[in-house]
């Protein structure tokens, strides 16, 4: 399916003018705040159409969510199921943030315990529409035998997707499998144009290791993909035709659903100065702080949730920023799961050294409020899909840190359009400081980084475009909408 939008000026003629029944519809992401959040986004724009909405998740990550506009809450039930108790998975523990990487596969299987308490909500409730994330590999079956319609909502990009490969036997089978490193450092093989999506080595590696093998769960998360995607009826993917029409594409012949439709980038909003929000004190001090700095000078730096540096990459980190002489601000929250005696630390005297022109901030900060503040001249990024829509919106250049997961895939997506990656050693992922100084410097001031700086602005435009995005939820909504009876 090729789907295309109205143009800005469109009366959005895509819209059924007549009204439709209010719906009851279901989201239940995955135990990680990079997915609860996209997904939270989209209960909010479902609710603005006038739909119920029932918002799943465990009690401490319902506790943790941001505040929902109070024009939407009386559509809006957040609905806490909790989390079994698993071996090995700390107490208080319910997503990925609140663990180290190792320990991620027991939040997986404490995560598919939730399928008895899920079954019974979707038997009490029965929504029209269940709209589910990649984990719960069990469910499709469930939601069929009760007639309730199955949607696919990944927070992953279209190309990102298209390298991983086919869900569907049929397509697959054309290919030979990849067993090897090699076969992930080369474009894949069903990709029919030109292409620069390819992994490191060091990436790759851990692409073996992890992606097909049996984990702590029992499931692999190929399985799972493979589960959801093929057992659901729309496949919603996070982005645009804009960015990844041709992905798109490809995306809907690899898996061969009836329908992929593009969600939007869903930018964030952000709240006024003025405006009543979590960590409002919080946000005063670092808009101070901000206020002082020269306009499109600062490096904001934030590398995620999830990500464990080793001591020496933490220090080629700090010195390099160091290094570079550009005002910085860091974003440097100790994981919760993380002792004092287990933490990474900072190089001796480099805040004491850095004070006049660095801010290490060790509590809540809302970056998308940051990223829109003038004084920000480039964000130094984990490369996290959600992390780029939020400093395209604002036009701010990046300096590309990839660590896990697909964010190398993202960032040779953009491939010097918008900013550069930070050279390292393609074995083994290492960086230097010098490295790194030397790529904050070229994309924030080097006369040589102007084009980096110059594409940044000029995607802003398409990436801030709330009207454009919203439209593609329109038609998502509309989907859900007219297809509700549809059989998967």
């Amino acid at each position: 399916m090729s789907s295309t939008l109205p143009t800005r000026s469109s009366n959005m003629s895509f819209l059924s003018s007549e009204p439709k029944k209010q719906l009851h519809i279901a989201l239940f992401p995955w135990l990680a705040f990079g997915h609860i959040i996209p997904f939270l986004e989209v209960a909010k724009h479902i609710a603005r159409r006038g739909h119920k909405v029932s918002f799943i998740s465990t009690p401490r990550n319902i506790q943790r969510l941001p505040k929902i506009p109070e024009t939407l809450t009386p559509l809006i039930t957040l609905v806490q199921i909790p989390l079994p108790h698993v071996e090995n998975l700390p107490d208080n523990a319910e997503a990925t943030m609140d663990v180290p990487y190792d320990v991620i596969p027991y939040l997986k299987l404490a995560h598919d315990g939730l399928e008895r308490g899920l079954s019974k909500f979707l038997q009490a409730q029965t929504p029209d529409w269940i709209i589910h994330d990649f984990a719960p590999h069990w469910l499709p079956p469930i939601a069929t035998k009760l007639g309730v319609a199955i949607g696919h909502f990944s927070i992953f990009n279209a190309s990102s997707l298209c390298f991983f490969g086919s869900t569907s036997a049929d397509r697959a089978s054309r290919y030979a499998p990849r067993k090897k490193l090699e076969h992930f450092t080369v474009p894949p093989e069903w990709v029919p144009f030109p292409s620069k999506l390819v992994m490191r080595p060091f990436e790759a590696a851990r692409i073996l290791e992890d992606g097909r093998k049996p984990n702590a769960s029992g499931v692999n998360d190929w399985f799972r993909m493979i589960s959801t995607v093929q057992g659901c009826q729309v496949y919603f993917i996070r982005t645009c035709r804009e960015v990844e029409g041709e992905w798109l594409d490809l995306l809907e012949d690899l898996h061969q659903k009836p329908v992929v439709l593009p969600t939007g980038l869903l930018p964030p909003f952000v709240p006024r100065s003025d405006e009543d929000e979590e960590g409002g004190s919080d946000w005063s001090r670092i808009a101070d702080w901000l206020d002082k700095q020269e306009k499109g000078k600062v490096v904001y730096v934030a590398l995620g949730s999830e990500l464990n540096l080793s001591q020496e990459e933490f220090n080629e980190l700090a010195l390099g920023l160091e290094l570079s002489g550009l005002p910085f601000f860091w974003v440097l929250r100790k994981p919760s799961h993380v002792s004092d005696g287990d933490s990474v630390n900072l190089p001796d005297g480099f805040e004491e050294r850095t004070k006049d022109r660095g801010l290490v901030w060790k509590t809540w900060s809302p970056q998308p409020k940051i990223l829109a503040h003038e004084s920000i001249g480039g964000f130094l990024t984990h490369c996290g899909w959600s992390s780029l829509i939020e400093a395209l919106q604002y036009g701010r250049p990046l300096i590309l840190l990839p660590f896990m997961y697909d964010q190398g895939l993202i960032a040779r997506f953009w491939d010097k359009k918008i900013g550069i990656e930070v050279s390292r050693d393609e074995e083994s992922g290492a960086f230097t400081r010098n490295e790194l100084a030397k790529s904050l410097n070229l994309v924030v001031v080097d006369e040589e980084g102007k084009p980096y700086r110059d594409g940044a602005k000029e995607y802003s435009e398409l990436f801030g475009d709330k009207e454009l995005h919203s439209r593609y939820m329109d038609k998502c909504v509309e989907y859900l909408e007219t297809h509700v009876h549809n059989e998967v």
